[in-house]
């Protein structure tokens, strides 16, 4: 039998032309008390820098804001990228969150900076070791979090167990994640040209540890749904002027959709963006049932991550939910 697929959300928390920080928080929160009590398990936030168009830099407070506003989501982080963080802070800082909402937490952990070298140098000075101890800084924080019996401690977050995930975007974080036991999200979203080579490399290398016993796959995917192919074709043009800002350097805010892009992106640029960005769930509801049968034929993940850039909110949650539909019509078919 084929497994059930799980789904979650993972908010990069844009800012839309014409709003500021604070609105797009507020849009972050519209978002997670609409799927609260969904089939949707978890709710993850990103950790950007020196971006105006994405307001997810302090990734914990973020956390603890959603956690305020909802009852039933796993909150958590998409990731914290550990290169910026002492491990130790953040075992501090997840266990206080942990006191105060109970075992509502997901650790995401990335090994990117998350931002250009300019920017992680005002981060972390000029300390960047963590982006070549990665594994290392790993095993650090789960003794934090463990009962571990060291002289160290970190209080609040000794003995909480907050279980860890290892984001990657290549295969070299896969090996960490087979090494380590722990569950494997692939950045598909921005970087999917290495997931088929990483997800086979991981369940080959997997041992299982003390947070899993079998390999866990999870990967993150753009998806824009409407009620007709022509309304996902406009929406998602504020996908793709977004990560033409990207390729240009240009950091603008989400921008409202065009009728479109012939003039905005040249041939060149769009080849760039479908192949290195490309929406894996485009269309209708339908549609995406068939897409989600040809995707778990190659890839077979336990957890799909859905993203989306749409500028109207409505849209946004309009398309989560025909997603979820999509899925719960997908694992009605494979029971």
């Amino acid at each position: 039998m084929t497994k059930k697929l799980n789904i979650s959300v993972l908010n990069l928390v844009p800012v839309r032309q014409g709003s500021d920080a604070k609105g797009a928080f507020e849009d972050m929160i519209k978002l997670a008390k609409h799927v609260d009590g969904s089939s949707y398990q978890r709710y993850w936030v990103s950790e950007h820098h020196n971006m105006v168009s994405v307001a997810s830099s302090a990734t914990r407070q973020l956390i603890q804001h959603i956690l305020h506003n909802t009852e039933h989501l796993r909150v958590g982080s998409g990731g914290v990228m550990l290169p910026n963080h002492s491990p130790y802070i953040v075992a501090e800082e997840f266990g206080t969150l942990h006191a105060i909402f109970g075992d509502r937490l997901d650790l995401g952990l990335g090994r990117a900076p998350g931002t250009d070298m300019l920017t992680a140098n005002a981060i972390r000075r000029n300390n960047h070791e963590g982006v070549f101890s990665f594994k290392d800084e790993i095993e650090e924080l789960q003794r934090y979090l463990s009962d571990s019996g060291t002289s160290l401690i970190a209080y609040p977050g000794a003995g909480t167990e907050i279980p860890l995930y290892v984001l990657g975007s290549s295969t070299d974080s896969a090996h960490i994640a087979a090494s380590l036991g722990l569950p494997y999200a692939f950045a598909a979203h921005f970087a999917p040209a290495q997931m088929k080579d990483a997800f086979e490399i991981y369940e080959a290398n997997f041992k299982p540890g003390k947070q899993l016993a079998e390999p866990y796959k999870m990967v993150s995917n753009n998806a824009i749904l409407a009620n007709t192919r022509a309304e996902a074709e406009y929406l998602a043009t504020t996908h793709y002027q977004t990560i033409l800002g990207l390729i240009r350097n240009k950091r603008d805010q989400l921008q409202p959709p065009v009728d479109s892009m012939d003039g905005i992106w040249s041939p060149r640029e769009e080849m760039a963006i479908n192949s290195s960005f490309p929406i894996q769930f485009f269309g209708t509801k339908d549609d995406a049932v068939e897409q989600l049968k040809d995707f778990q034929k190659k890839f077979g993940v336990d957890e799909i991550i859905m993203t989306a850039y749409i500028y109207d909110m409505d849209q946004l949650l309009k398309s989560y939910d025909l997603f979820e539909e999509a899925v719960k019509e997908y694992n009605a078919e494979i029971e």
